[in-house]
């Protein structure tokens, strides 16, 4: 890691059994914890930190399996399953003093943002959850032809080895290729943020691909738990996702409505990349899920 957000402090702090998460911490205040997304790292919160920190307590850590954090082999289905990687989280806070904290997460760290509120409902005080549906209602969506667009759900979710294998012998052009795809505006992640981003990548493929296939077996089964049992997110809840209209063929604020009777859904004209392309929009966005 060469990147930094500037003004932050870095640490590794332990959070299980030979894992400890890289994490950046500025502000004071209220805290909120801001998880990033693939293939990303903590650095995709850097303007939206810097922002927050003149009056919260701001917590960007690199997930496991991610970034600078630890990459433990996923020895079983619930190595990188989101209970655990909530469970991370919720560690990280305490160990840094908070029982309590808001929670935001983009991609990949909705999905653990989320399990948090459903896991730790007593510890999440605000939910924010940055373009991208919850684990079971995304696999329920997807079929036929229109599936193609998630073509590297289904790649990661097959047994250990070929799609390691396949992903290492060209990683720069497998995750670039994402990072072009999702990005309006390509000069809102700088070339070096890129290559920052490439590099974290290509090191931690077999637990990027780890933490997929997690959600395409052992995070279904949470989630359809949690369905059965009708648990919802308590706390106040706040979707941001692109604007794609009746293209993508289903109503996300209700299938969002179904997990958080306390659902403010907004939608923007940024793309995927959101908090990097537009980043006074999402603070704004967050600062009012958290006047709430």
């Amino acid at each position: 890691m060469t990147l930094k957000i500037s003004g932050f402090d870095y640490q590794q702090i332990p959070v299980d059994e030979d894992v400890a998460l890289n994490v950046a911490v500025g502000g004071t205040g209220s805290p909120v914890v801001l998880l990033h997304g693939f293939p990303q790292t903590h650095l995709m919160w850097r303007h939206v930190a810097a922002d927050l920190a003149a009056d919260h307590t701001v917590i960007c850590p690199d997930l496991r399996g991610y970034g600078a954090s630890d990459k433990p082999t996923a020895r079983s289905d619930d190595t990188y399953s989101k209970r655990t990687m909530a469970a991370d989280v919720v560690t990280l806070a305490r160990e840094l003093g908070h029982e309590r904290f808001a929670i935001a997460g983009h991609d990949r760290g909705a999905l653990v943002a989320v399990r948090a509120g459903l896991d730790h409902p007593a510890a999440i005080t605000h939910l924010a959850a940055l373009d991208v549906l919850p684990t079971l209602d995304t696999w329920e969506i997807l079929h036929g032809a229109s599936a193609a667009v998630a073509f590297h759900l289904y790649l990661m979710a097959q047994p250990a080895g070929l799609p390691e294998e396949m992903i290492s012998a060209s990683a720069d052009a497998f995750f670039g290729y994402f990072l072009d795809l999702w990005i309006k505006d390509p000069q809102a992640i700088a070339g070096e943020v890129r290559a920052e981003y490439l590099a974290a990548s290509r090191a931690a493929v077999p637990s990027i691909a780890a933490d997929y296939r997690a959600s395409a077996g052992i995070d279904i089964t949470h989630d359809q738990a949690d369905r059965a049992a009708g648990n919802q997110l308590v706390m106040p809840v706040t979707v941001v996702q692109q604007d794609w209209g009746s293209v993508l063929g289903y109503d996300a604020a209700a299938l969002w409505g179904a997990w958080a009777p306390k659902l403010q859904h907004h939608t923007t004209s940024a793309g995927h990349f959101m908090a990097e392309e537009a980043p006074g929009e999402i603070s704004d966005v967050l600062r009012s899920l958290l006047a709430r």
